[in-house]
């Protein structure tokens, strides 16, 4: 079993280097790594060279999606170990990779998880990546969705089933629309949660609030309409759709308690059901970082709700009036099928 990993970069930095560096001191020799440089200024392209990684590079940006089809079609590997160029590998992450595809026929693809010591030390990079890992090691170990960041899938399905949609030209959910199409062709995804690997990015307010509601919470809503996916796991648990409605009950009883000041008790019923039922995962921020920093979580938590809640909206909305079209072809496989009948031609 021959495993290929496989790293899309677009002004890598710091992080990449640190990637790259994983992979050297934690993986054999030999072992194939395909960079994939999407562009860029920064000198992405010669840092992996100098790694010893066969490169393949595109002049502009095209988004993560297009790069990691570019790699896959470069990749000679029986399996495609897909990792994105923030994130570290540990000293057993390959290993165990390897391990379930020799042992497990009945597996066609892997996603890891972040583990519970994110490299950004700010709090927002803290809470975000700590909640990532959290929502990971507390879903169903079929899964349900292919995650990009760290996931792995035996190549000749990943070209069967013409790799990731291009149509996203940004980090979005090109990963999950994989995953969908997986299960919905019959194939197994599993989710190991003891497969971790280490998340550097730096999380801002803006950044993060622009890659989670436009770049993921929209996109996806649109997915769960075209493929009806309302699966009960990860981030689409019922006890989040409930925490979605109290939320903004929350929201609507505090607006309202400027006309009328009865609505704060209302308001204060709906803040303890709030904190009732997503007590787990404050226990949990409380165990990792502590009382204040669990404390903390609570406001940026209660908005992930909102702005998911919002976005689950407009995007049903944008899905039933404006995006509802022909089957999706993805354009690897469109390219695959064209070189297969090229070669008929011969």
């Amino acid at each position: 079993m021959i495993v290929s990993i496989v790293i899309p970069v677009y002004n890598g930095g710091e992080s990449f280097q640190k990637c790259l560096s994983s992979l050297k001191q934690f993986i054999p020799p030999e072992m194939e790594v395909v960079v994939v440089v999407d562009g860029g200024t920064d000198g992405s392209e010669r840092l992996a060279r100098s790694f010893g990684a066969k490169v393949a590079t595109f002049e502009t940006a095209g988004g993560p999606a297009r790069a990691r089809n570019r790699g896959a079609q470069v990749a000679t590997g029986d399996v495609l170990l897909f990792l994105d160029a923030d994130v570290t590998i540990h000293a057993d992450t390959l290993p165990q990779v390897l391990k379930i595809f020799e042992d497990r026929s009945d597996v066609t693809a892997l996603i890891g998880s972040y583990d519970d010591a994110p490299g950004a030390p700010n709090f927002l990079s803290q809470y975000k990546n700590l909640f990532h890992h959290y929502t990971h090691q507390n879903g169903a170990p079929e899964a349900s969705t292919f995650w990009g960041a760290c996931g792995a899938i035996r190549r000749e399905v990943f070209l069967e089933l013409g790799g990731f949609d291009e149509n996203y030209r940004y980090p979005s959910v090109e990963d999950i629309d994989l995953g969908y199409r997986l299960k919905k062709a019959g194939y197994r995804i599993e989710l190991c949660k003891t497969i971790l690997v280490k998340h550097l990015k730096c999380w801002q307010p803006i950044n993060l609030l622009r890659a989670e509601f436009f770049y993921r919470a929209l996109p996806w809503t649109e997915l769960i309409w075209r493929d009806r996916q309302f699966v009960n796991d990860l981030n689409l648990k019922i006890s989040s759709r409930i925490s979605i409605i109290f939320a903004y009950c929350l929201l609507l009883a505090l607006v309202t308690a400027f006309v009328w000041i009865q609505a704060v008790a209302i308001a204060m019923v709906f803040g303890l059901a709030l904190l009732s039922i997503n007590w787990p995962v404050y226990q949990f921020f409380y165990q990792q970082r502590g009382w204040w920093f669990a404390c903390g979580t609570v406001f940026w938590h209660w908005l992930y709700f909102l702005y998911g809640g919002l976005a689950f909206a407009i995007g049903t909305i944008r899905y039933h009036l404006f995006s509802r079209h022909a089957p999706f072809k993805p354009k690897l496989l469109e390219i695959l099928e064209s070189s297969s009948t090229n070669a008929d031609k011969m």
